[in-house]
């Protein structure tokens, strides 16, 4: 085993079985260098940094089913939701205000918000922020509204793979297809956007031979951002009986991520914290070098219930980032509020430079 940590800081990789092996033998000692291997090697790249990203999670609206999600459009007693266009600018001007230069549009599958109200809006954004760095959380759509969205000014996309398993992605997502998923982050790289996949952990039949393909998965898309976090179950998904994936489960794939793919930036999530009151602090102990706080209105933000009892959701703005502060600093880190871009990223074609 020992050997295995020490190919994998050194090269950066292993191969299917040799993933499984190192995650079927995982002694506290193990994990507790595994951690520490994964924090070296984020200082590399970035040193004390984390970045803020300020969210603003736009609409509830879903057009999609996935078994796991309360926004899920089946959920009858979800409560729906959409921002203007004007409340969406307002949500930024709080955060800009504030210090963020990283937002994240983030929302359910809504068709309401067509290309052309997307482009206004990011247009907006650019215009009023011309600094700032836009990042797009919004689905699958085809490759020239990904391409209008990009030449508007959009810099990064989210859209986590959820699972590098076929027949486990299919089990969750009814009416959804594995390889279009994959051929959407493949046409987002290809159009030049900083790209974020990821997955859940803990999902419903879940094993390590998947866990392995989805940190694979990760090693051959190189995706400049990775999201993991535990799968929470919602009362009102057919999952909802569901064992839900653990803290420090998760951590064991974010310091492996870390060392897989040494360059990506990668949240401590809100779902962490969730789970355990400290759990973005034990996330940046395993790796993790981004936070998201949230910037959407107070009166919607507990609509935009993908699992329950989510964290933070009274909080003003302006407290929040004070809290986040104090915390990040307690844990032996700094905050930064420039763009956070990629370590790799120089600049886009006619654009602003990275920092």
């Amino acid at each position: 085993m020992e050997r295995l940590l020490d190919k994998l800081v050194e090269r950066h990789e292993l191969d299917k079985e040799e993933i499984i092996c190192l995650l079927q033998h995982l002694t506290a000692e193990r994990k507790d260098r595994l951690f520490h291997l994964a924090v070296q090697t984020r200082k590399l790249h970035y040193g004390e940094s984390v970045f803020l990203r300020g969210l603003i999670e736009f609409s509830s609206f879903c057009k999609q089913d996935c078994l796991y999600c309360g926004l899920r459009r089946s959920n009858p007693s979800a409560e729906r939701y959409r921002l203007t266009e004007e409340e969406i600018l307002e949500s930024a001007e709080a955060g800009y205000s504030l210090g963020y230069r990283s937002f994240v549009l983030q929302s359910g599958e809504d068709y309401y918000f067509t290309e052309a109200r997307l482009i206004r809006i990011v247009k907006s954004m650019k215009l009023r922020f011309p600094e700032a760095a836009i990042t797009l959380s919004i689905g699958e759509r085809s490759e020239a509204f990904y391409r209008a969205l990009f030449d508007a000014g959009a810099d990064r996309y989210l859209l986590r793979h959820e699972t590098a398993s076929r027949s486990l992605y299919q089990s969750l997502h009814p009416g959804m297809s594995y390889d279009h998923r994959v051929s959407c982050l493949h046409t987002l790289k290809d159009i030049g956007y900083q790209v974020g996949a990821g997955f859940m952990v803990g999902l419903p039949g879940q094993t390590c031979e998947h866990l392995a393909e989805d940190l694979l998965f990760l090693k051959e898309l190189q995706p400049e951002m990775i999201g993991i976090g535990p799968f929470i179950p919602h009362s009102a998904t057919p999952l909802k009986d569901a064992r839900g994936g653990t803290v420090e489960d998760t951590l064991v794939m974010i310091a492996m991520a870390r060392l897989l793919v040494p360059e990506a930036l990668i949240p401590a999530t809100t779902a962490m914290g969730t789970l355990d009151p400290v759990g973005r602090e034990k996330a940046l102990g395993a790796g993790c070098n981004v936070v998201m706080p949230i910037l959407s209105p107070l009166g919607v933000r507990r609509k935009y219930a993908l699992y329950e009892n989510k964290i933070c959701m009274g909080d003003e703005a302006s407290l929040c980032r004070s809290c986040l502060e104090m915390r990040i600093a307690a844990a032996g880190y700094r905050i930064d509020l420039s763009r956070g871009d990629h370590c790799s990223f120089t600049g886009r074609a006619g654009g602003e430079p990275r920092r």
